[in-house]
Formats: C-alpha cells, structure tokens, sequence
C-alpha cells in the first residue's frame, strides 16, 4: 500500500480530531504539501517510530506558547518544560494511534521521544520529500510531518 492522498487523510483527521475533543476547537488545517530541502519544526517536537506495513516516523512539532494554551485548555497550571515536552509527546502518540486504528494492528508505534529546541538533527527518515501537515490553533501554527513508507506487508 503506497502512502497517498487516503493514507495522508488519515492524518490530517486524526489532527482536527485530536484538537476537537481535548479543547472543544479543531485545529484549522492550513496545507499539506511535500516538503522541499528542509523540514518546518518549533521548539518542541514529539517524535514517533513506526514499523509493520509502514515504516518511517510521524512528528508533530509546536511553538511553546501552543502548547502552553493547550496545557491551560486542559486546566493543567504547570507549565514545566517537563509538562511542555510530555504534552507534545502525548499528541505525537495519539496521532500515531489514531492511524495505527485505521491501518490494523500490522502497524507498530513506538513511545514518543520529546525533543525541546529546534531540533536540526530531524531529517528526513525514509522519504526524500515527506509530507508536512500545517495547522492552526489559536492562532498558533504548528506542524504535524508524516515520513512514511510502505513496506509492502499489507
């Protein structure tokens, strides 16, 4: 199964819906589009493996004050960068789980890794040109990247 546009859709839902029901306010999608040389990051990024039928990485990546909203939304009063990278962690997870729903239990998600800081060493992990999912949320922008491949086992 190739990653396409239904694969990408996946993602782009499990985003709107993810934000939907933890704030009561979807996340507007901006675009979603192959990325070039570089891939779009903010100080805190949840990074998640997959394996199985797919095999490559999803991150979601956000500026602090988004998920400083969020924890606020959420009526969490600490604001701890260690509360910041579990927050971006747990949004990476809950995608990632999202799509492991869709695609069965071929596909295997690992933990997140949270990462504070621009991150430069993120590249991309299978695609040449992964795509990016860009959003916004209170009027914050923010960026979910999907660099997967299929590995021909579904």
């Amino acid at each position: 199964m190739e990653l396409g546009e239904t694969e990408l859709k996946v993602f782009v839902e499990a985003v709107t819906r993810y934000f939907s029901q933890t704030t009561n306010e979807p996340a507007v999608i901006r675009s979603a589009y192959l990325a070039d040389s570089s891939i779009p990051r903010f100080e805190y990024t949840g990074l998640i493996t997959l394996s199985g039928c797919f095999r490559g990485c999803v991150h979601f990546s956000a500026p602090t004050d988004l998920i400083k909203g969020l924890l606020t939304e959420w009526g969490e009063k600490d604001q701890s960068e260690a509360n910041l990278l579990d927050a971006v962690g747990e949004i990476a997870n809950t995608i990632a789980g999202n799509a492991r729903r869709h695609f069965g239990k071929d596909l295997e998600i690992s933990v997140p890794v949270n990462l504070r800081g621009s991150s430069e060493h993120i590249k991309a992990a299978v695609r040449v040109r992964p795509f990016v999912i860009s959003l916004n949320w209170h009027k914050h922008e923010a960026v979910v990247i999907v660099d997967l491949e299929s590995t021909d086992q579904k």
